[in-house]
């Protein structure tokens, strides 16, 4: 059993270890099975990754970042051929209930240190290769964008949840997050009334973790 890292330092040593290998080969390092088909199992080379790293096993969703007390949240980032982000980021769910802020909110809590993990899909799933992993904390000008999208998205949740797209925002998203979009879920308006709404999810946006690669000169060099 892999051992939880103590510290930040120590955590971006181990993940610096994972750089260049495939996936086949950490999941030999595991003794496990690495994934199976990504299509249906799209979060299988995150919690390879996140095992690797000795990550704390959970059974249920949180909204605390992944190493709780590094308040450090992993992020693998699958990379095309051109080495930019193949597709969105998952964050975190969106609340039952009405959170009172942003900086008490669970996107910032799960934002605001980020370890990101480059993966190159240009290869069957089980050669995929980790990149060169690097630790990330949202700028002054970062955090403003990402506060203004969720005070936005939040109000636009809490007043018409089946009205809000895909297009608003500029960094965060809300995608619907159900196998079936007849599922409805409880939540709250801002006001705590309840109502019921299709579940949504925060996503950053391929742009934005573009931003991200190439602020730390890696978006031309993760493969």
């Amino acid at each position: 059993m892999t051992t939880t890292p103590q510290s930040e330092r120590e955590l971006l040593a181990r993940a610096r270890t994972l750089g260049g290998r495939t996936l086949a080969e950490i999941a030999r390092t595991l003794e496990a099975i690495p994934g199976g088909d990504p299509r249906r199992h799209k979060g299988a080379a995150g919690a390879l990754v996140e095992r690797a790293l000795g990550a704390p096993r959970t059974t249920t969703a949180r909204s605390a970042p992944d190493f709780e007390a590094l308040g450090v949240e992993v992020k693998t980032l699958p990379i095309d051929a051109r080495g930019m982000p193949a597709e969105t980021t998952f964050v975190a769910a969106t609340p039952r209930t009405p959170e009172p802020d942003w900086e008490r909110s669970s996107v910032r809590r799960k934002l605001a240190r980020v370890l990101w993990v480059p993966i190159a899909i240009d290869a069957p799933f089980t050669e995929r290769r980790v990149g060169s992993a690097f630790l990330w904390s949202p700028d002054d000008e970062s955090e403003r964008v990402l506060r203004e999208d969720w005070t936005e998205l939040m109000e636009r949740f809490a007043l018409e949840p089946e009205g809000i797209s895909a297009r608003h925002g500029r960094a965060l998203q809300l995608r619907p997050k159900a196998r079936d979009a007849s599922v409805r879920v409880r939540a709250a308006s801002l006001d705590g009334a309840p109502l019921l709404a299709a579940p949504r999810a925060f996503y950053l946006r391929r742009t934005f973790t573009a931003q991200i690669l190439d602020r730390a000169g890696l978006l031309r060099a993760t493969r």
